[in-house]
């Protein structure tokens, strides 16, 4: 897609609001709370997500599904699902500025995973901010300190399965249309997260569906909000812009929950955002220079 090189100021906006929606989303699944078993919100979430990408899955349809990516597109559903429960159940039980924090290392596990699965090289540098990342993680989660809690544990395990499925989506890309991709993938977690749902299934109220709604929205449109700043900014513009969300749910934490972020967490979540906005950095030379 042509960058626009021009455009970087109503690129960073589209970041901003994307970033706003994301939060939006933490937000609303913490306020759901515990009540809704993680799995069966989860995939309500997804449901509602299909219909609202409708059109979308519409023109997915048109298109020939190449065989050998199916079994792709499967392996991508699965793996997403799996982090998104795990998310759902972090949301749930810690605070939402500490969520985030951890989160920032799925771009850590990225790295890791696109020289182990994608013949990428994995050079020194790389390596460097990847620890110098996990480190920011041991500040945020103390271990030894103070007790690890169950959802922090969660929400790390779900890192490196969001990477996994940034990492299938990469490979897609080869051949499948961005469309067919995003449309994909709302299908196949659906699925996915069916049969567990079904397992520990319990009516929702209205008043639930209405909030799960609402999260599919925002959801969906930060969706098209992050696409929007891709098409109009360079990465290394928009990265430092995406770990804004860090700021934006500390105070929404605050302000809704009365979550009051601790020392660590902010220390931790610099100590991840340096070392992945590093990467981004080295990413964005790296392909400057192979295309010279």
């Amino acid at each position: 897609m042509l960058l626009l090189d021009s455009n970087p100021s109503r690129a960073i906006a589209w970041m901003v609001l994307t970033g706003v929606l994301f939060v939006m989303v933490t937000g609303i699944v913490r306020h759901l709370g515990s009540d809704l078993p993680a799995v069966e919100a989860a995939f309500i979430r997804y449901a509602f997500g299909v219909l609202l990408m409708a059109p979308m899955l519409a023109r997915a349809l048109h298109e020939r599904l190449v065989p050998r990516r199916i079994g792709l597109y499967v392996l991508r559903g699965a793996v997403h699902a799996a982090g998104v429960m795990l998310w759902f159940y972090a949301m749930a039980r810690i605070p939402i500025a500490e969520v985030t924090a951890i989160g920032f290392t799925a771009p850590l596990f990225t790295t890791i995973g696109a020289a182990l699965f994608l013949g990428e090289r994995l050079r020194a540098r790389r390596v460097i901010a990847v620890v110098i990342g996990l480190l920011g993680t041991v500040v945020v989660l103390r271990p030894g300190v103070e007790a690890i809690q169950p959802g922090a544990l969660a929400q790390l395990a779900a890192a490196p399965l969001f990477a996994c499925s940034f990492i299938v989506a990469k490979k897609l890309t080869a051949t499948e249309s961005g469309a067919a991709i995003v449309a994909w993938l709302s299908v196949f977690v659906t699925l996915a997260l069916l049969p567990p749902a079904l397992l520990v299934w319990r009516t929702p109220s209205p008043e639930e569906l209405a909030w799960l709604f609402l999260t599919a929205m925002c959801a969906t449109a930060g969706h098209y909000t992050l696409t929007r700043a891709f098409s109009l900014g360079e990465l290394t513009l928009l990265q430092p812009f995406t770990f804004l969300q860090l700021v934006w749910a500390a105070l929404l934490g605050m302000a809704i929950f009365g979550e009051v972020p601790t020392v660590h967490t902010w220390i931790g979540g610099v100590i991840i955002v340096g070392s992945a906005t590093y990467i981004a950095h080295r990413e964005a030379l790296a392909r400057r220079a192979q295309k010279r």
